[in-house]
């Protein structure tokens, strides 16, 4: 089961759409109406979390090789020269 974000989206100008979230499965149809008000809503997407891989941390992984030169500070041990 996933949680999904919608908003509600008001009918007249001024109001202020209201959040709220609906746990339900991946195969489930997004909801067209707020189920407390009854008004249309929309989902929104939101970022996430996940987990990046698995492996050594940063600072016992191979040195990378690849298009970034000395500096990039995307390498442990890297350093950006002072501007």
């Amino acid at each position: 089961m996933a949680t999904y974000v919608y908003e509600t989206l008001p009918q007249q100008s001024g109001v202020t759409p209201r959040r709220f979230e609906v746990v339900q499965s991946m195969k489930d149809a997004p909801l067209q109406r707020d189920p407390v008000t009854g008004e249309p809503v929309r989902r929104v997407i939101t970022g996430g979390f996940g987990l990046m891989g698995v492996g050594p941390p940063a600072a016992e992984a191979p040195a990378a090789s690849g298009g970034c030169g000395a500096g990039c500070a995307c390498h442990p041990g890297s350093r950006i020269p002072p501007l």
